[in-house]
């Protein structure tokens, strides 16, 4: 007997808009022709500047080659008629229109900066408009998906912060400055596939995280990069324990499981977590007694890392630090700070946020150890802790051509004019390393490029050269 088989829902750019983009196409006023929207991070939000990334993953996803096909259109008209209980909303003349003179490619125009680029807030990131006349509702149509790059934006963003203040606080607390690169890369660990909300946003996030550091366990993030970013290798993990390959073996024989854990991966890198019971118990007993031996005899390279799980983080890691350093010894860098010695490290992979890593690594510091003894590991922290309003992205209309006139088209709340948006088709322009929007009539080389129209991308950025940009800007700020 055949099983039914599950309702999948359609890959239908119709139908990737809020309900009352279907009915727009008779609001604007007659006889428009197109229509220009821009997307920036208002000013006013958590942090001054914005990493734009994210615009590639999207556009291959959601907008380029054909979108528009005669199913996806009785799709949405049947959807459309029950949905608003009437069936003078759906705009199948418009669609169709699009199907028969475009192939069912999105006539439109998209300009953006380059991924990677570090704009400060308040200025444009991206312009859209139509390529075809008869389609000017079709701009604002895809502002829904556009607007999605709120999140790889936001998380690009945090990542880049936290990237500066891990090089500081790692450059503070003595490790000396070769070594800065590759001790950050691997500080902020990426947690977060299973408290995403879906696959899709684990996977963005998570690209977006591997714009700063290189540590994940996320591969939905590893395999959108290797897809839309050219990247080979984005991103690296280590074998590790979970609670359940510990408990499995009972508290009276939590001993054993650490041993058969070293057993299984004598060499390299490992990681255990070690507070299924008592995390300062199995540092001082388990670690530093009964297995002591072993860790401090592995193998050349060979390296251990201890992760608690529970507690307050920062009163936690000073504990485990100081048993560890009173059974493991630790020497002193140029600082004067203390470092265990290489085959031994912490990880921290619990209520780690962008709030609270800051005190946590300044009262690491402050209680005498260096950075570089600790990584962190941050799930719903890491890729769940922001939302659109983090950095107030908004994408609105700026400009309009009605029956061949220009018109400046803008809002201005007086209720709330943080919220008011720019007029006049609009330019990015950098002068002095400062980046200003201006009318696209004066002067200046527009940094933004076109890198979409008709359906197709037309430029292509890799992983490496978003990270390139990014880095050097977190280097130089």
């Amino acid at each position: 007997m055949n099983e039914p088989q599950p309702h999948r829902v359609s890959d239908n750019i119709i139908l990737s808009a809020d309900s009352y983009k279907q009915t727009h196409h008779k609001m604007y006023p007659p006889d428009t022709r197109y229509v220009g929207s821009y997307l920036e991070s208002r000013e006013g939000g958590e942090y001054d500047t914005t990493v734009f990334f994210g615009l590639q993953y999207l556009l291959d996803r959601h907008l380029a080659g054909v979108r528009v096909t005669e199913d996806g259109i009785r799709e949405a008209e049947e959807l459309c008629k029950w949905h608003f209980g009437r069936d003078d909303v759906f705009n199948r003349p418009g669609w169709e229109h699009i199907l028969d003179e475009h192939g069912g490619r999105l006539p439109v125009s998209i300009r953006a900066v380059p991924e990677g680029t570090v704009v400060p807030s308040g200025n444009v990131l991206l312009t859209i408009q139509n390529t075809d006349h008869a389609v000017p509702w079709l701009t604002n149509h895809i502002e829904t998906v556009l607007l999605q790059l709120w999140y790889p934006c936001t998380v690009s963003t945090i990542g880049r912060i936290l990237r500066g203040l891990v090089e500081y606080e790692l450059r503070a607390s003595g490790v000396r400055p070769n070594d800065i690169d590759y001790a950050a890369s691997f500080a902020l660990h990426d947690f977060g596939f299973r408290g995403s909300t879906s696959t899709e946003s684990a996977a963005l996030g998570g690209a977006a995280h591997l714009v700063n550091f290189e540590g994940t366990d996320n591969l939905a993030a590893v395999r959108l990069l290797a897809a839309h970013y050219g990247a080979k290798e984005p991103g690296y993990s280590v074998p590790a324990a979970e609670h359940s390959t510990i408990t499995s073996w009972g508290e009276e024989r939590e001993a054993d499981a650490y041993s058969h854990i070293l057993d299984a991966y004598p060499t390299g890198t490992v990681s255990v977590v070690s507070d299924s019971w008592d995390v300062i118990r199995a540092c001082r007993d388990i670690w530093g007694g009964t297995l002591k031996d072993r860790v401090a005899g592995g193998a050349p390279g060979r390296r251990l890392v201890i992760r608690p799980d529970s507690g307050d983080p920062l009163h936690t890691l000073l504990e485990c630090l100081g048993v560890l350093g009173e059974k493991f010894g630790y020497a002193e860098n140029r600082f004067g700070y203390k470092v265990l010695p290489g085959y031994i490290r912490l990880l921290q992979g619990d209520g780690i946020t962008r709030h609270s890593l800051p005190n946590i690594l300044k009262g690491l510091q402050l209680g005498g150890w260096s950075a570089e003894n600790v990584v962190f590991g941050s799930g719903g922290g890491l890729l769940q802790d922001c939302d659109r309003d983090t950095l107030r992205f908004a994408l609105k209309c700026n400009w309009a051509d009605v029956n061949g006139e220009i018109r400046d088209v803008f809002k201005r709340p007086a209720t709330d004019v943080s919220k008011s948006s720019k007029a006049g088709k609009l330019k990015l322009v950098r002068s002095g390393g400062d980046y200003r929007t201006v009318r696209s009539g004066e002067p200046g080389d527009d940094v933004m490029r076109e890198v979409f129209r008709d359906g197709r991308v037309l430029e292509r950025c890799t992983l490496d050269g978003v990270r390139a940009a990014v880095r050097a800007d977190v280097r130089s700020s």
